[in-house]
């Protein structure tokens, strides 16, 4: 008689299970699943006669010099903003976990980008990166002539800071969040046998924060590709060729509605951050069995 009772609570605990994600899958399979798959198909079939075209459209987009100069200064800004984030929030993180003062604070001060809307950030950079605003302001003041940061080949460090001010808070956060689940016992013992801060660090905070670590890196890579927002309302359609990312490419075809090379140079994209997320994970779970 226990055991069926236990069945049926078992089953009545899935059906919930089951109830309570439901919603997100059916969103996720409206509103993601279907129109990549559309993209998929569109990417291999001419938009106007329906006629299948093979690899067609992938091969004229690697022939593209606007969508190799957004794959080549893409990489260039991930590989600029993700080391420098992920640097910059574990140190804050560290520095912010000891008991200082105004520390709460100084954590809402982190995370007050995150309330400011992206059309007010955008403001914020052409005040300050503009011809005639503030930095070159203060430049000028000293007698050092100002340039137009936007329009130069400074533009990229000027979109890294953006993407390193945005994010900065909620990925300190998260590494707060780890750095307290860490045992003080282990730290207790480290002091009982004279290890040293760099030791401390080497061999318990750092590998204590791996499976963090791995979050925050797949999370900096996916909003890294989010910061196409800035850049387009700061400079609009076609910017300094420094920060003609992928998706200036994607909006300026989908202007055209060239539909056929916008789902093919969409596929790839995806296929490509896929590919960076498994490397990630696979490089992750090999550290972790060493």
């Amino acid at each position: 008689m226990f055991a069926v009772s236990t069945g049926k609570a078992k089953q009545k605990q899935a059906l919930y299970g089951v109830g309570f994600i439901l919603p997100s899958l059916l969103g996720c399979l409206v509103f993601v699943l279907v129109p990549f798959a559309s993209a998929i198909y569109r990417s291999f079939t001419n938009n106007l006669t329906g006629s299948f075209e093979g690899f067609r459209y992938y091969q004229e987009i690697f022939r593209n010099p606007s969508f190799l100069l957004a794959c080549q200064n893409t990489i260039r800004f991930i590989a600029w903003c993700v080391p420098i984030l992920i640097t910059l929030s574990l140190l804050l993180a560290m520095l912010l976990f000891k008991p200082i003062i105004g520390r709460n604070m100084l954590r809402a001060a982190f995370l007050l980008p995150m309330a400011i809307p992206v059309a007010s950030v955008a403001l914020l950079w052409q005040v300050l990166f503009h011809a005639n605003g503030i930095i070159n302001g203060i430049l000028q003041s000293f007698g050092f002539s100002g340039i137009d940061w936007m329009r130069s080949d400074a533009a990229i460090f000027c979109l890294v800071l953006s993407y390193v001010w945005k994010n900065l808070g909620y990925t300190m956060v998260m590494f707060l969040a780890a750095l307290s689940n860490i045992a003080p016992s282990l730290y207790e013992a480290a002091d009982v046998d004279g290890a040293s801060s760099f030791a401390r660090l080497h061999y318990i905070t750092l590998p204590s924060l791996r499976p963090m670590l791995f979050t925050v890196t797949v999370l900096s890579l996916l909003n890294s590709f989010k910061a196409y927002r800035e850049a387009y309302l700061v400079a609009g359609k076609y910017p300094h060729n420094s920060i003609y990312l992928i998706q200036h490419t994607l909006n300026n075809w989908f202007a055209t509605l060239d539909m056929e090379k916008l789902s093919a140079a969409a596929v790839v994209t995806a296929l490509v951050i896929l590919a960076l997320v498994m490397l990630l994970n696979r490089a992750w779970s090999t550290s972790t069995n060493e």
